[in-house]
């Protein structure tokens, strides 16, 4: 394993991109990696290889990321879409190039992305966990910048009719951010939804594969422009019913609701 990363970083990993994830403040094991698997050279490697995709294929502009605090632990809430977790690898990249206190994000996965061998294991290395709760409150103990999707599949895997409809945020996000304290930075994506459009979910084989869908869209992701559109952060006080959580989730959502409208106006071209 260590000849095959040795490879991979003298092939992708430039001296800039090699600078700025130095710059992170990151704390690793003796043998290079955190108890989620999280590595540096291996984030490294990722950073080099999706430049390209993140500068010039997606043309990624971000507005408001200075918002995320630059230390501690903070939630991202950002809606889902595109069928892949593009968003998620796109908002991780955003913060580890941020010129000022540059972040790695941790991002939480569904459990269908580990079963597919290899997948697992490599996703870890680049900070994604898989999302259980006990997982995230343990990083947000840690002081980490957590990404989490409310919506999950219900998002990620909605039909091209159905883009920028905001889908259930679940309240699970919630619960950690008042039992630990942690401020929300919603997060608003735009362009993702169009770059893997599907049409129909084919679902007697999903079930079959045990996967959540199985969309008929594009072969590979087309190159959709993409922003990012961070909130300010969101705190809130514990509530004393259910009901009460789901009031203060809403009001994250009608956020996240406002950062899509607005980047949707902001934008002159799909591609």
């Amino acid at each position: 394993m260590s000849a095959i990363l040795s490879l991979l970083k003298n092939t992708f990993v430039s001296k800039d991109v090699e600078k700025q994830i130095n710059k992170i403040k990151k704390p690793v094991g003796s043998f290079g990696y955190d108890a989620w698997g999280y590595n540096t050279d291996f984030h490294k490697v990722g950073m080099g290889m999706f430049k390209f995709l993140y500068n010039d294929y997606f043309r990624v502009q971000t507005y408001g990321i200075e918002n995320v605090p630059a230390d501690g632990r903070v939630l991202l809430i950002p809606n889902h879409s595109g069928q892949l977790p593009l968003d998620g690898v796109l908002i991780g990249f955003a913060m580890a190039k941020r010129e000022k206190s540059p972040r790695a994000t941790r991002a939480m996965i569904e459990r269908f992305f580990p079963t597919v061998p290899y997948l697992g294991n490599l996703l870890n290395s680049v900070g994604a966990v898989i999302g259980d709760p006990a997982n995230c409150a343990r990083m947000l103990d840690n002081d980490e910048a957590v990404i989490v999707f409310p919506e999950g599949v219900r998002g990620s895997g909605k039909m091209y009719e159905q883009r920028y409809q905001l889908q259930r945020f679940g309240n699970g996000f919630m619960h950690l951010a008042m039992q630990h304290n942690t401020p929300i930075i919603p997060v608003g994506v735009v362009g993702c939804e169009e770059t893997m459009p599907a049409i129909y979910n084919i679902k007697p084989l999903a079930k079959a594969l045990g996967v959540p869908y199985i969309p008929v869209t594009t072969p590979v992701p087309l190159p959709a422009k993409v922003s990012l559109h961070f909130g300010k952060p969101m705190y809130f006080d514990k509530a004393e019913t259910e009901e009460e959580v789901t009031a203060h989730t809403e009001k994250v959502k009608d956020a996240s609701r406002v950062l899509i409208n607005e980047g949707l106006a902001k934008r002159e071209s799909v591609y």
